[in-house]
């Protein structure tokens, strides 16, 4: 029987990685100038783009004179672009980046004449557990993928399906990856050699005789000047005799004229659910999770910056022009979530590169979030914040402001609410208080910059000749009308002489903490007031070592550890203890040493009390170690030289809060070590469950091995990771591992290595290349949240998800900026969303309605109730907004009443909405 491969002639573009990202685009340009020529001189040439639409941009910003050309051949069907703008992480962005990247490498691709229709997925260090239903949910019947495949799929294709029970076709690119035909034409007198080599290779995953999938391309890498004749010169000599080609026929194809002739079904096949984390048949590199770490936290906050307080408040407050700062803050988020950018796992100067592309995006999203609360607040009276929700239901929360006054205050609504304050700190009062020659007065005013002074603004002023005395009193806002000449004139009136005092005081303010309520997805207005108001239902007391708000009882013990009781029983003992190792291994993958030195007990251990309550107390644990100063290579440990080190955790308990805050600070100045936290279980567990990219994912105690990786059982959760009792909430994609039999989790603080690759690794066989990259040894200081939550039952009979929520996304607030006299604004209603486990993704503005995107993060069916004023139909669409066949579920206009509409979803399911006003 002759055997016939497909070959795929393809790069993998990196765009950034050992190099940074304009040096890979100069080989980028020289690689498809060469390709694009060849194309167009030979129509039976074909290419493959790697799957992302983000290298045609890279190129055509450089060659624009070349998009017509290149658009000629995708509309031809010779040239294979998308579907993906760029080759991601998935698991170290957010659910809502996948979706916006598939989008838009949908869009881009389309206007450069057409997209191919495979969910390709070549390089990625594992797949998230919803892609399945992603793809699907987009119009993509196939996925095809190499790394995280599990040991069970022994044939090219099977049928990966989603938590959701969404199943898709998907082909493993068995026996070598996106790589398995490189080298095939590398001499043209061995073609038929080498065919018989990959044919070979990939005949075990197809025993029915079907043409096989050959990728002919590696990273970075042109397919051979002459190869359509090289292919018709071992096909013509295979026909002439039978056996000259070496029993293999080559066939040349774009990666989508081999699934266009492929079934779209899945019957048959066999079922692999959830995510793709395997490290049976390809490494997965796992600790890519975990170094550079200010990079995932820098991720996470601009996430939500953009995602869940910009867009949103754009969608639902704002009638102006804010699409295209989205736009921008979009391009950048989608762009470093590749799979060799927010990972960190290259050079130190694409870190930077990543960094600031990850910085503008927040800056952006901060930008317009501002932009339109300046609307908002441009109604509220200049001594008054205004609050904002970014939650999707009403909600109490403690917020931090800036307030007017001094003594006991609370804070009013412009409905007579009143809400509890608690002083934190109070401002000085006294600014400046100098002596100077009366000859320097004139040079002293040019302090003053219209009425502003000292960053504030003039409230009053006087010129006392008698006491040789300048004073000014300053507030954050003015409403006098102020003329420096004023002063001036003053002054000479005055005809000062000698020395004169010139006082600069400001009108007393104090920072207060204050529980306050607003609406889903809304705003509310308020004022500070004098006089306290009534406390908490639950408020907390502090001793010196014990924290209590009635709900959760936290006591500190002698090693700094902590324990957390809930009023209910359920008690987790000795969190919070800090384990420093040695790490000899490299960006990809961690290595304990041969002769590790393990840190865990602290040589001094310090209490203080840093806030009272009733709202919020707090206690500062500072604990001092002597941490090994770096990893010793030649010796397989640790250096006997320590660097002194001292952990400072902040244990905060909020008053009506189920969860304790711990803040862990320390100034690393050691390196090639791993610093966990470790927090022991109330009931031991045999499984975790990590949330992340639309799913909860269950994982067991081991990871399943083969490759030469070593199979460590860390995995990344996003939002929250729960076992046994207890959640860990998270303020960024962060590395845990279920240890000491399940007894205890363990998360990674800081992963400090100074190589992108080494050769000689103890847990991964296959090296990358040697290179230095100091910065990701990450100095200086290095500061992470948790939120702690014990809870009874199952981690989804717990209010787990609304725990996160609260904990992941504070109130935003924001100063009042119209006169004092104008009166308080009542309090504004946005999108509500209610349903057991049903959590907000997006909420933006979209061809004149509201396009809403809900998860059901449950394994039970839920029903999620939608309220917005002036609410009259909601439609069901696909991913990408597009109504789906049969218009709408539930009906338009019956299925509102009074402004709220209920939706019936299956568990895990991912339901995109389009709400019209």
């Amino acid at each position: 029987m002759t055997d016939e491969l497909v070959i795929v002639p393809h790069t993998h573009w990196d765009r950034e990685w050992y190099l940074p990202f304009q040096q890979f685009r100069l080989q980028l340009i020289g690689l498809l100038d060469e390709v694009l020529e060849r194309m167009e001189a030979d129509p039976r040439q074909r290419f493959t783009l790697d799957g992302q639409a983000v290298a045609v941009d890279d190129y055509l910003e450089v060659r624009p004179e070349r998009r017509e050309r290149l658009t000629a051949l995708v509309k031809e069907g010779r040239l294979a672009v998308g579907p993906w703008h760029i080759l991601l992480d998935e698991f170290l962005c957010s659910g809502e980046n996948i979706v916006r990247n598939l989008e838009l490498g949908l869009r881009r691709s389309q206007e450069r004449g057409g997209w191919l229709r495979v969910g390709y997925l070549p390089d990625m260090f594992g797949h998230c557990a919803q892609m399945p239903q992603i793809l699907r949910g987009a119009g993509i019947a196939h996925a095809c993928v190499w790394r995280g495949v599990p040991a069970a799929v022994d044939s090219h294709a099977f049928a990966w399906t989603a938590p959701d029970g969404t199943a898709i076709r998907t082909e493993y690119l068995a026996a070598g990856g996106y790589g398995s035909a490189a080298g095939l034409f590398d001499d043209p007198g061995r073609v038929a050699e080498r065919a018989r080599e990959v044919a070979a290779k990939l005949r075990p995953w197809r025993p029915d005789g079907s043409p096989m999938l050959a990728m002919y391309g590696s990273d970075h890498t042109a397919p051979a000047a002459d190869l359509a004749d090289l292919l018709e010169r071992h096909n013509a000599r295979h026909a002439e005799d039978g056996t000259g080609g070496g029993g293999v026929r080559l066939r040349l194809a774009t990666l989508g004229e081999y699934f266009a002739a492929q079934p779209t079904g899945v019957e048959g096949l066999r079922a692999v659910h959830g995510e793709l984390r395997s490290h049976a048949r390809a490494n997965i590199l796992p600790g890519v999770l975990s170094v550079r770490a200010p990079l995932k936290q820098a991720m996470a906050r601009a996430e939500r910056a953009v995602e869940r307080y910009a867009e949103p408040l754009a969608a639902l407050w704002f009638d102006g022009l804010a699409e295209r700062f989205l736009e921008m803050a979009w391009h950048r988020l989608i762009e470093v979530s590749c799979h060799d950018s927010v990972t960190g796992c290259g050079c130190d100067e694409t870190a930077q590169q990543v960094a600031a592309r990850i910085a503008e995006a927040e800056q952006l999203g901060l930008a317009v979030r501002d932009m339109v609360g300046a609307r908002l607040s441009g109604r509220v009276p200049h001594d008054a914040h205004l609050l904002f929700n970014p939650t999707p239901a009403p909600r109490t929360d403690l917020v931090e402001l800036d307030v007017p006054g001094e003594g006991p205050v609370h804070l009013a609504a412009a409905d007579g609410t009143v809400f509890p304050a608690q002083p934190v700190a109070a401002a000085p009062t006294l600014l400046a208080d100098d002596t100077v020659p009366a000859g320097r007065l004139s040079t002293v005013l040019a302090r003053v910059h219209g009425s502003e002074l000292y960053g504030r603004e003039i409230t009053a002023w006087r010129v006392a000749p008698a006491e040789r005395l300048l004073h000014f009193t300053v507030a954050r806002r003015s409403e006098l009308p102020f003329d420096l000449t004023e002063v001036k004139a003053a002054l000479e009136r005055a005809r000062p002489e000698g020395e004169w005092r010139v006082v600069i005081e400001a009108e007393p303010r104090q920072r207060v903490a204050a529980l306050v309520s607003a609406p889903a997805l809304g705003h509310t207005a308020v004022r500070a007031v004098p006089g306290a108001a009534p406390g908490p239902a639950h408020p907390v007391g502090v001793a010196d070592r014990a924290l209590d708000n009635g709900l959760l009882r936290v006591e500190i013990a002698e090693d700094g550890t902590f324990t957390a009781r809930t009023a209910d029983g359920v008690e987790l003992r000795g969190a919070g203890r800090i384990v420093d190792g040695g790490d000899l291994g490299d960006t990809y993958n961690y290595a304990p040493p041969a002769h590790d030195v393990l840190v865990e007990r602290p040589e001094e251990v310090t209490v203080r009390r840093v806030a009272k309550g009733p709202l919020t107390g707090a206690v500062q644990v500072v604990r001092r170690y002597a941490w090994p100063a770096a990893g010793d290579f030649a010796a397989h440990g640790r250096t006997a030289a320590t660097e002194p080190t001292v952990v400072t955790t902040r244990l905060e308990l909020r008053a009506g809060e189920r969860f304790v805050r711990l803040a862990v600070s320390f100034d690393n100045r050691s390196d090639d070590h791993r610093v966990r936290l470790h927090v022991p279980l109330p009931r031991r567990a045999r499984t975790s469950y990590g949330e992340g990219q639309f799913a909860v994912v269950e994982r067991g105690l081991r990871a399943e091995g083969g490759s030469g990786e070593e199979p460590l059982p860390t995995f990344p959760a996003s939002a929250f990771v729960a076992a046994g009792g207890a959640a860990v909430l998270l303020e960024h994609a962060t590395e845990y591992e279920l240890v000491a039999d399940g007894g205890e989790l363990a998360l990674t603080l800081l992963r400090p290595t100074g190589q992108m690759s080494r050769n000689r690794h103890v847990w991964r066989d296959e090296p990358g290349g040697e290179f230095a990259t100091p910065q990701a040894q990450c100095r200086g200081v290095r500061t992470v949240t948790f939120g702690l939550l014990p809870y009874a039952g199952e981690w989804h009979e717990a209010p787990v998800h609304e725990a996160a929520e609260s904990f992941r996304h504070p109130f935003a607030a924001l100063h009042g900026t119209a006169p004092a006299a104008t009166p308080l604004p009542g309090a504004g209603e946005g999108l509500g969303v209610t349903g057991e486990g049903v959590t907000l993704s997006a909420v933006r503005e979209r061809e004149g309605g509201l396009e809403v995107r809900l998860v059901a993060l449950t394994p039970r069916p839920a029903t999620a109730r939608l309220t917005l004023p002036g609410l009259r139909t909601v439609m069901r669409c696909d991913l990408l907004g597009r109504p789906l066949g049969g218009g709408a579920d539930p009906a338009p206009e019956s299925a509102v009443d009074g402004g709220s509409a209920v939706l019936r979803l299956r568990p895990w399911e991912i339901a995109t909405l389009r709400l019209e006003r």
